[in-house]
């Protein structure tokens, strides 16, 4: 058998925007990934569907794998023939252990490429507004591990440290930072330099201490520092506050699920990060293709030859499936004797698309106004085709069929699953404070929500939504529910930042 390949991926600090292309690309083609506890939830989101994920870091209630164990398990599926990526924390050269990682694969012929991640070191300080180096204050910036074995003492030349007069970062130091203070202080430096503890750096949970190296252990006991943390002692600490970026987007410090299906959840959650959320993609329905090759060609046919005066899309998912389908057989041309309607801006968005123009769009994103509207600039004996969902909302339909003559055909294309939970996401409503807000697009993907969290308690769900249908499903499961004001992606964003700036519930 072919051997496979392994990559050695740095994830970086946390924010899944700091991934790199690189990084991303590698990941999206794995067969196994083998991952650490430091790489965000986000980022394993990004694991395709398929790949076999094993976990090598430290959760509650596991314990480490031993390095030994971990080399093996790399050698091993690569032994296998497959596509191997070890997706570690920030940089894997950088106290990541991945120079060891490799030895054994060397050994034994695997081929290797290595993919250099973003370093907290750097990131997390950039995220509080501290720049590790600057002219007018320091030269030179060192990266220390503040992590040593137990009951044993520090193997760092904090002499040396002092002398350089550049920015200090240590990693992995906060259970000794009272040791580490004292080191710097014994050798001289002085207590007045600033210095700064940053914990869960680039996240919506960044927290900063800010003190000086005489009373920053003192702060940090009083504050219970959570972890992961960067600690950061040198004279470029005192800019935080005038650099400071990160908390000052509308949407940061907050942490919002989206759970619109794979393909369509890209444009929201880019707007969501733009205005500073942090954003958790969670697919909770997948969207499958009902018609057969049968059908699809009949209905296709019927088209093309003429049977049908207007084509009727009721969602982004109708227009790219029966899109897809139909460019399967014919030239898109074909369709320029064809009226389109379009039930609002993100069917219009996906129409544009395959270049083509939406001839209506109703003044109100719903069937029923859909419909109605519709239904007014109809011809007699107008035939319209209707590709959509499985189960569709009647009242569209039921709106045409008023007017004399109107003949409908009500084509079902594509079926709605709910999406199973991944491992991944155990947890994630109880950990770091949870989700702040829900963003549902559909009554489906409510249902999906459901059904992929059962463990929640559906009442304390701040769920943003797309419509009043979606609305009402929400409000059914006991959910607190607030509505944009127009059926668009655009209003359910607006919608989040008038909440999160009156820091209101809903």
């Amino acid at each position: 058998m072919k051997k496979g390949k392994v990559w050695l991926v740095g994830a970086g600090p946390g924010d899944p925007g700091l991934l790199t292309l690189r990084g991303r690309e590698v990941l999206e083609h794995a067969d196994v990934v083998v991952y650490d506890a430091l790489v965000s939830r986000q980022i394993l989101g990004m694991i395709p569907e398929g790949a076999k994920e094993i976990f090598a870091g430290k959760r509650s209630g596991h314990h480490f794998l031993k390095q030994e164990e971990t080399n093996r398990i790399l050698l091993d599926e690569a032994m296998e023939g497959k596509r191997v990526v070890r997706l570690k924390g920030g940089d894997p050269f950088l106290f990541g252990r991945g120079g060891e990682e490799l030895e054994l694969l060397i050994a034994n012929e695997i081929p290797i490429e290595i993919v250099p991640g973003i370093t907290s070191a750097f990131a997390v300080p950039a995220y509080q507004g501290i720049p590790v180096t600057h002219r007018e204050y320091c030269s030179s910036v060192h990266i220390i591990t503040g992590h040593k074995k137990k009951n044993q003492t520090y193997d760092i030349d904090f002499s040396a440290l002092v002398k350089t007069k550049g920015t200090l970062v240590f990693l992995m130091g906060i259970a000794a930072l009272p040791d580490i203070c004292q080191g710097l202080l014994s050798e001289g430096m002085n207590p007045e330099t600033p210095a700064a503890v940053l914990a869960k750096g680039t996240t919506a949970r960044q927290e900063r201490i800010s003190a000086t190296l005489g009373t920053l252990a003192e702060c940090g006991r009083k504050r219970n520092i959570p972890t992961p943390a960067v600690i950061v002692v040198g004279d470029v600490c005192s800019m935080s506050e005038k650099f400071s970026w990160y908390e000052k987007r509308p949407l940061s410090g907050t942490r919002v699920m989206i759970t619109r299906p794979r393909r369509q959840s890209s444009r929201l959650a880019e707007m969501l990060r733009q205005e500073g959320a942090e954003v958790y993609e969670v697919p909770t329905i997948t969207l499958n293709s009902k018609m057969s090759e049968a059908e699809s060609e009949d209905a296709i046919s019927a088209l093309v030859n003429g049977k049908y005066d207007w084509l009727v899309f009721t969602s982004p998912s109708g227009v790219m499936i029966f899109m897809d389908e139909f460019l399967k057989m014919h030239d898109i041309r074909v369709l320029a004797g064809v009226k389109i309607a379009v039930i609002g801006r993100g069917s219009e968005r996906e129409l544009m698309k395959y270049g083509i123009r939406a001839d209506f769009i109703p003044s109100v994103y719903d069937g029923c106004t859909l419909g109605i509207e519709l239904a007014q600039i109809l011809p007699k004996n107008c035939r319209v085709l209707i590709p959509r969902a499985q189960i569709g909302n009647r009242e569209l339909v039921d709106e045409l069929l008023k007017k004399d003559g109107i003949k409908v055909i009500d084509l079902p294309i594509y079926e709605t699953k709910y999406e199973t939970r991944k491992a991944v996401y155990e947890g994630i409503f109880t950990e770091d404070g949870g989700i702040d807000y829900v963003m549902f697009t559909s009554a489906s993907t409510v249902h999906g929500f459901v059904q992929a969290f059962k463990e929640v308690d559906l009442k304390t769900i701040r769920a943003i939504c797309i419509g009043q249908q979606t609305c009402k499903a929400a409000g059914e499961y006991g959910m607190l529910t607030s509505t944009a004001d127009s059926a668009t992606l655009d209003a359910m964003v607006e919608c989040l930042k008038g909440k999160v700036s009156k820091k209101e519930e809903i």
